[in-house]
């Protein structure tokens, strides 16, 4: 995806809003009917006079604690007892009973930042974004259950428009989808062996999982724009276990040596130089593991996926400094091919760009207003505007396009033949410590 050139800072929110889960509780009194009276009665009291109404007695609404301040610094979630089904059905929110979300893996900083760790200044500081982390902490954990769960039914002979919308939808119920609120941060990527990125089926694909295939996995959640981007390689032949052991440890160098004051061009030697350290055999052929040299990790932004940095995974890049407060995704890429990709096939992925200009297409003028709707800045897919009943849309995104409106991001090939590794996590470079936030048991 094409990277926008604007400003990484993240507004600061100034408060944590309670989630709470409301329950109505009745009194077990009864209520007697006021209109029934007695043969006789005297309407102005005595003997006979009519029963007096009990009114029935009702509990104030209970709300759950309030995700406080101190404890989402502290990640002290407490688990509400609810175990996880499969296929995943129970939301997140669900699962923490006082609205707080497990922290990703802490890095403390190292060198002249060091002094961060323990700074009583700096942890001030993350009060104020207190209620930020927690948004990108619960979807982060919606990407690890669902990850999961798609771990255990990924195999050869499955259908990939089966995976990627039994994918999308487990996203949408773990994160409890609400328009631009909370949701899918960007179509899920399906790549198969020479294909590197930007791969999701189109309606009507029939491509299915074989043995040989190498598959990358891509896919994103979001809480209020705040974005998980995380990807990792899923093979059913441990012939491969060389390409991936290679990417796997390249991503986990760029997250070492991510940092505030670290330099994006010294982070792209360093992921090469492991990358590249490294070779597999394929059919009695030895092949060099190298470096996507034209792929890149990225700055990440609220509702924008690309924020404005890149992350080289070779030598050669951009001194430009990292910074407090951003959000990175960490991605590199390892092909056994001519290590460049170049855009390829029937295109899927779509993301409005920051022109504007009059749509004079009536179909395409409400096309916009969709996108616009639902998705805003976000990445989408045709698949999706066909399920959402915009089925014959071909002509007016092909309009919107050629006005610049909206941009295509094609599928990214290397050589035909080869094979491509890809593991992502998504960091955050807060006041006192680095958080890998997607980090989970399995890689």
């Amino acid at each position: 995806m094409s990277e926008i050139q604007s400003k990484t800072e993240v507004p600061p929110k100034t408060e944590v809003p309670p989630k709470t889960v409301e329950e109505e509780e009745e009194s077990d009194d009864e209520e007697e009917d006021s209109t029934k009276v007695t043969e006789g009665v005297n309407p102005t009291g005595g003997e006979g006079a009519a029963k007096k109404k009990k009114k029935k007695n009702k509990k104030k609404k209970k709300a759950a604690p309030v995700a406080s301040a101190a404890d989402i610094i502290d990640s002290k979630p407490i688990p509400s007892g609810l175990v996880q089904t499969n296929p995943p059905t129970i939301p997140v929110s669900k699962q923490f009973s006082n609205g707080v979300y497990p922290m990703g893996q802490i890095e403390e900083y190292r060198d002249s930042n060091s002094y961060r760790t323990t700074s009583e200044e700096k942890r001030l500081e993350e009060r104020i974004h207190a209620n930020i982390y927690n948004d990108v902490r619960r979807a982060a954990e919606v990407h690890r259950q669902v990850r999961k769960y798609v771990q255990g039914i990924v195999k050869p002979g499955l259908g990939l428009t089966e995976l990627v919308e039994s994918l999308e939808n487990a996203s949408r119920t773990l994160i409890e989808a609400d328009g631009l609120k909370a949701g899918i941060a960007f179509p899920t990527g399906v790549s198969l062996n020479h294909i590197a990125a930007h791969f999701t089926p189109n309606t009507g694909d029939k491509t299915v999982l074989k043995k040989d295939d190498v598959l990358k996995i891509d896919f994103g959640t979001h809480v209020n724009g705040y974005i998980i981007d995380c990807a990792f390689t899923v093979t059913f032949d441990e012939k491969y276990d060389k390409l991936k052991e290679a990417v796997r440890e390249a991503t986990n160098t760029g997250i070492y040596h991510a940092g505030i004051d670290a330099r994006l061009g010294e982070i792209g030697a360093a992921i090469q130089e492991v990358m590249e350290s490294h070779e597999i055999e394929l059919n009695g052929k030895t092949y060099p593991i190298r470096s996507i040299r034209n792929l890149n990790g990225h700055s990440i932004r609220p509702y924008v996926i690309h924020g404005g940095k890149t992350v080289p995974i070779v030598r050669g890049g951009e001194m430009t400094k990292m910074e407090e407060g951003e959000f990175y995704a960490i991605e590199t890429f390892g092909s056994t091919g001519r290590a460049q990709v170049i855009e390829d096939l029937e295109c899927s992925h779509y993301m409005k760009t920051d022109y504007q200009t009059t749509v004079r297409l009536p179909r395409a003028k409400q096309l916009l207003q969709y996108i616009n709707k639902n998705y805003d800045t976000l990445c989408f897919c045709r698949r999706w505007l066909d399920k959402a009943g915009e089925d014959k849309h071909i002509l007016a995104l092909n309009n919107l396009c050629d006005l610049g409106i909206i941009q295509r991001h094609a599928p990214l090939v290397d050589s035909k033949g080869s094979y491509v590794a890809q593991y992502e996590h998504t960091l955050l470079l807060k006041p006192t410590a680095k958080e890998v936030l997607s980090r989970g048991d399995d890689y």
